[in-house]
């Protein structure tokens, strides 16, 4: 009879074990709990709270939060609010405005960090890349980031949703840059970091030319991105990188400084030959006279080109009332000064006598 006593006694211990184990768990007002999105739609978003509990988003933010949704989906986790424990339907209902405030910068750095794909709502394309939304918070694709169709035509992309990858992300800055082309060709920053450490700065490498813009080239150097910014493509002055490099073409470049928080690199064309200027005194004196080309018109005056990258200015207070210089056309010319370090030369016209400040 005892026996049977301990049996009943460890059974009812066991029951009330499995209850406490199955008991919901108490929610408080205020109280902040990590939720698993359950359903979400325009018309409501279901939570669990944790054990059997689920919880609603209140009607106001329902409204006023609905356009994120997109961004979400059920079995993301996410950290709300207790608004109220029990609503008239029996379901304690919160709030997701932290979440929306902060939480969706966390998004992004988890992403960031697991390398997994985001979705974007593209805007309009300008100077800086194609612009993005992603929760509310305004990034960019840069035009090197993007890949296909969207790289012969940004402008295309405007009022679509494309998959990216966060290459950037700080909240304190206020700064998203995302890739469509790491994306679409699933390239892993941890990957592209190994190959960034190896290339060194001053050093020559093959580049392959994935697009040109207007402020430069876009490159790729042993499966590193990089940009030869417009300065750089020659010794003399350009204004469209495009009439002397072409996209898939392949290219020497130098490496001049290396960014290790995008990963990018600086590169040069101008810098693998001698600079021009670097021993002007020598080349250019006062006490000869000089042919050179006139290459174009300045409201201070004309410019007349020696050798590829060294040009020199008559300015205008130099020139006769009246008197038109053609462009294109060869000329001689005193040096009034160099100035190396400045990169500058002020020349004169010849005149009947040598200039006074010849003699």
């Amino acid at each position: 009879m005892v026996y049977f006593g301990l049996m009943v006694k460890k059974d009812v211990n066991l029951m009330e074990s499995l209850l406490a184990s199955t008991k919901t768990q108490t929610i408080r007002k205020g109280e902040r709990v990590k939720a698993t999105i359950l359903s979400l739609s325009k018309k409501g978003v279901n939570f669990n709270i944790g054990g059997k509990a689920q919880a609603l988003l209140g009607q106001e933010e329902l409204s006023r939060f609905s356009s994120y949704f997109p961004y979400l989906k059920p079995g993301d986790s996410v950290v709300v609010k207790i608004i109220t424990p029990e609503a008239k339907d029996g379901y304690p209902v919160v709030s997701m405005r932290q979440f929306f405030q902060k939480g969706r910068w966390d998004v992004l750095g988890q992403k960031k960090e697991k390398e997994e794909e985001i979705d974007v709502l593209c805007g309009e394309y300008g100077r800086g890349g194609v612009f993005v939304d992603f929760m509310g918070i305004r990034g960019v694709i840069p035009k090197i980031q993007l890949i296909g169709d969207a790289l012969a035509q940004p402008e295309k992309l405007h009022g679509k949703r494309i998959k990216v990858k966060v290459l950037e992300v700080d909240e304190k800055k206020n700064r998203l840059v995302v890739s469509q082309k790491a994306a679409v060709l699933k390239i892993s920053q941890k990957e592209t970091q190994k190959k960034f450490e190896k290339i060194k700065e001053g050093k020559k490498y093959k580049a392959i030319v994935l697009g040109v813009s207007e402020f430069g080239v876009f490159c790729e150097v042993e499966g590193v991105e990089g940009l030869v910014h417009i300065s750089e493509v020659s010794w003399e002055k350009v204004s469209d990188p495009s009439i002397h490099i072409k996209p898939g073409q392949e290219i020497d470049v130098v490496v001049v400084k290396k960014n290790p928080v995008d990963f990018k690199l600086n590169l040069s064309l101008k810098r693998l030959v001698d600079d021009p200027w670097g021993d002007i005194d020598k080349k250019y004196s006062k006490e000869k006279e000089y042919e050179g080309e006139v290459v174009r018109k300045e409201r201070y005056g004309y410019l007349v080109k020696f050798e590829p990258g060294v040009e020199g200015l008559i300015h205008i207070s130099k020139i006769k009332e009246g008197q038109e210089l053609k462009i294109g056309k060869k000329v001689k010319v005193y040096i009034e000064k160099v100035d190396g370090k400045n990169r500058r030369i002020s020349l004169l016209l010849p005149q009947k006598e040598k200039p006074v400040t010849y003699r």
